[in-house]
């Protein structure tokens, strides 16, 4: 298949529509990024690669990388993480603190921000130095040891992360964060802060398409169940109350992040980063979402 051709072609279409997104204007370091950025990588598990537009810009990779958090404490302490979050879509907006009440704190899953504070709090209990650990970890899988933080994201965050306080503190009350609210809102900070290029997104991501293996299939970093598990999760909860939409329109697991980022899996075949910045009234990247359902379509390769 001509990847490169196919991303040209879908590129082109979506350019030339009108994006009816919006800037994610409630973080304030969001809202200076050029909202014409749009920027598409592909690598297959055969280590092809195909890029097109601003697939070599770094941008805050947001909530994409609660799978990543999930897949070290996934990795760490394995079936045990689901005693404390769950694996159902919530059907909510991804901060919502509604369902805690009638959960008891136990989030519905592991990628709206509660259960991704949860996550937090898990790894900050079994990493020696969390921050730099879990650091570690993605440049291991990303075979970059240029991955960063951006500590002016971090303190943009914190400066309107009222919401996320709320949460933390809340499901503290309910016994489900054990260690100090600050330091796991820190981390969370942190994590969400996370600054990528599409290619260096998609190439991090590519051991979900290939049974959790990375370094040319040397060395396993989830079992064949755990990715399989953590897929099934991005294909149910990655895109929050869009989900069921995305995998009706798509038909890949993935994940979105507000500062317009958006990652797929195609099992067993590719990886692919989207990025425009400009999300729509669900908080998912407009021209992202609409260049993976053609993809898809004109493919015909969704997982279903």
């Amino acid at each position: 298949m001509d990847y490169q051709l196919i991303l040209h072609e879908i590129y082109e279409i979506i350019s030339a529509q009108k994006d009816r997104g919006e800037l994610a204007s409630y973080i304030p370091e969001l809202a200076k990024v050029n909202p014409d950025n749009f920027g598409i990588y592909l690598t297959t598990v055969d280590k092809n690669e195909f890029g097109i537009g601003d697939c070599y810009t770094k941008f805050s990779i947001q909530s994409i990388a609660k799978v990543l958090s999930l897949s070290l404490a996934y990795k760490i302490l394995g079936e045990k993480i689901w005693v404390r979050v769950g694996v159902e879509p919530s059907g909510t907006p991804f901060n919502s603190l509604v369902q805690l009440e009638t959960d008891k704190g136990i989030p519905r899953n592991p990628f709206i921000n509660s259960g991704a504070l949860v996550i937090c709090d898990i790894l900050v209990s079994q990493l020696k130095n969390p921050l730099q650990d879990f650091l570690s970890f993605i440049r291991e899988i990303s075979d970059n040891a240029n991955v960063n933080f951006s500590k002016s994201i971090i303190e943009s965050e914190r400066s309107v992360g009222y919401r996320n306080i709320a949460l933390c503190n809340f499901i503290k009350s309910f016994g489900n964060i054990i260690n100090d609210p600050d330091e796991i809102l820190n981390f969370y900070f942190s994590m969400c802060s996370i600054e990528m290029s599409c290619q260096e997104l998609s190439k991090t991501f590519l051991f979900f398409a290939n049974n959790g293996f990375i370094n040319s299939g040397n060395k396993q970093i989830l079992s064949i169940s755990q990715t399989k598990r953590i897929n099934a999760i991005m294909q149910t909860c990655g895109f929050y109350d869009e989900s069921g939409e995305f995998t009706f329109k798509v038909g890949l697991p993935g994940k979105s992040g507000v500062g317009g980022g958006i990652i797929a899996i195609h099992p067993n075949n590719y990886s692919i980063a989207t990025w425009s910045p400009k999300l729509n009234k669900k908080g998912n990247s407009y021209r992202g979402m609409r260049f993976l359902e053609l993809l898809t379509t004109n493919t015909q390769s969704s997982i279903f």
